[in-house]
Order: structure tokens, then sequence, then C-alpha cells
């Protein structure tokens, strides 16, 4: 016999939560049951649109009226940590969107907060399941070239991701939060963790409100060395975006990701390349697609870990070592300096 459905609700309506419950519905084990948002019309709409039953404008109400084996939280990240909390009173696991909260002091009380209540706490933190991500990964465990000593990852972009999120050009911090917390993110991932870090910003568009432009140099504890770049403001002769390009050396040789998911691995013996695409499905958007088809893969190691009682790939305890590094980007830049990481 099959296994029951995961019976879920999800928090936010707004236009992530649009592709990530398109992207939960290519799960036959997850069932959304509800939906909620402050505001009444996107709940509606949200919940005709994916032909579901039940919408909410309180979070409270829906979770006291719902049986529910987990919520995706998809709001906005000053409301992460209420709504994360409210979960764990009610004894339902909590999948968050990033950044998991809006200061190292808050992330850090989310996850100890789900650890009190003996409550899950995974963070939906998605770049790391791009396809070309994932197979960089996989040739780096076959150890074709040795011990990484240096790494480069870079997200440089012109493309107006405000038209489509124009809160963004509100935000006093944007770039670091916004993409920085995933890029971070995939650097520990191919790379481990970071001993310390120092960091540069600028504001180039003067139309918003934080910093578009980052630069961050990092020490692992490999001892190896990693320079992340991330921009909104670069005009270059071929637009990335969505792409991470990334360079990885290692003693044996290198592995390259390039445009349109190019996977170059260079050794004494030569180069060989393989293009390695996303799965695009029906509901995703051309521009976003390497990211947005991701969203499925990542929702079914979470729906993997709820349906065997065990932690999914991203805990809410290994997002604090992202959390730490973006936070601490933003002191390095604000004083100047080389920031430590404990």
């Amino acid at each position: 016999m099959s296994e029951p459905k995961k019976k879920f609700a999800v928090l936010g309506c707004g236009f992530w939560a649009q592709y990530q419950i398109a992207a939960w519905q290519e799960l036959p084990g997850a069932e959304l049951i509800a939906v909620c948002d402050p505001d009444q019309e996107k709940a509606k709409a949200t919940a005709a649109k994916f032909g579901v039953a039940r919408f909410y404008q309180d979070a409270h109400k829906m979770l006291k009226s719902e049986d529910l084996d987990f919520v995706d939280i998809i709001s906005s990240v000053e409301t992460h940590a209420s709504l994360v909390m409210l979960a764990a009173d009610h004894n339902i696991p909590a999948i968050c969107q990033k950044p998991l909260g809006p200061d190292l002091k808050t992330a850090t009380a989310m996850v100890g907060y789900c650890q009190e209540k003996g409550v899950p706490l995974f963070v939906h933190e998605n770049f790391r399941w791009q396809a070309p991500i994932r197979r960089m990964k996989a040739l780096l465990k076959e150890k074709h070239i040795g011990r990484i000593f240096k790494g480069r990852l870079s997200f440089c972009s012109a493309f107006p991701v405000f038209e489509n999120q124009p809160f963004l050009a509100e935000l006093d911090r944007f770039i670091i939060t916004d993409i920085g917390s995933h890029i971070l993110d995939m650097a520990r991932f191919l790379m481990g963790e970071v001993s310390n870090l120092r960091c540069l910003t600028q504001r180039v568009n003067s139309g918003i409100r934080g910093e578009d432009v980052a630069n961050v140099l990092m020490e692992m504890t490999s001892g190896a060395h990693c320079y992340v770049e991330m921009s909104y403001a670069s005009v270059l002769e071929k637009e990335a975006f969505p792409e991470t390009l990334i360079l990885l050396e290692g003693e044996k040789g290198s592995l390259k990701l390039e445009h349109d998911g190019t996977l170059s691995l260079s050794t004494q013996d030569g180069t060989s390349r393989e293009k390695v695409s996303p799965t695009v499905y029906d509901w995703v958007e051309p521009d976003y697609a390497l990211i947005q088809s991701c969203m499925v893969d990542i929702n079914r190691n979470f729906l993997r870990a709820l349906q065997e009682g065990r932690d999914a790939e991203i805990t809410g305890a290994d997002n604090l070592k992202t959390m730490q590094l973006v936070y601490a980007s933003y002191d390095s830049a604000e004083q100047h300096t080389i920031i430590t990481i404990n």
C-alpha cells in the first residue's frame, strides 16, 4: 500500500509561492489543503488557481482549524520568526523560505525554539539543488580534481529583478540577503565551511535603498580561498541570469560551470564537457527555469525527510551557518575589516 499523503498548508501567497506550490503539485506524496495570506484576495486567488478548498487571512485560525503534517512558509522575512514559532507551538514541522531571519540573532532564536519544542525546521535554500550544481558536487566526490585550493562563484547580472519583485528595491540590505544567501550557501556546499571573510559592497542603482554589488573573499577551514561576487548592476556581453558561474581549482585539475549549464572537467589528460540542463515543467517561466525547476527536487528531499522521520539536507541548524556568513559579510563591509567565523 502507498503511504498516506502528507497534508500541508502554505503561508504567504506572493510571487514565489505560485511556483513553490506548483512544484509541490509535482509530488504525489504531498497534498495542499489550505493557503493563508493577510491579503484575502491573494489567498483566495491562489486557492482558486491551485484547486485548494480553503483559504485564510489569519495563520492562528488556520493552524487551529486544519489537521496539518507541515507548513511551507513563503512570506516576507520579517514574518518568518513569528510563523515558524507559531507552527512549533502547534507541533507542526515548518519549511521556511530564505533568508531564515532578518538578522542572525532572530534566526538563531528560531532554530533554538524549534529544537526545544522537538519540531523539525527546514529551510528552502534551493540554489544548491540546481541540476548543474548537483552534478558538480557529484564530480567533486569522485575526486577528479583532488584537493580544492581555490574557488570562484559569480552571480553578476543586469536582469530587471525589481520588476517582478518591487519590494526588493525597498530593502536596506539587498543583494547579500537576497542572492548572497544562495551563493554563500553554494560555496559551503561545494567547498566546506569558512574560517574568515572580507566583504566590500556598493550601491550602483540610485533607485534602490540597499547594496546591489557585493564581493566576498573567504578563507575556508580547509585552507582553500573562495571568492564570491554578486551584482545586479553588471551589463555584460552575455546576460547570465539566473546562472551562477563557477570555477573550482584543485591539485589535479579544475571544474568550470559556464553559461547554459556547460560543465567542463579539466585534468592533465585533457578537458571533457557536458551540458547539464534542468527539467522544465509547464509552469516554469523561461527566465527562471533553472531556479524554479529545482524547487521540485528540494521539495522531494523535504517530503522524504518528513515521511522517514529524519533531517532534510538543509535544516535550520545547517542554514544558520549560511546566515552567519550573510551577516558577517555586512559586518565586514560596515567595519572595513576581516571577520572571523566561529
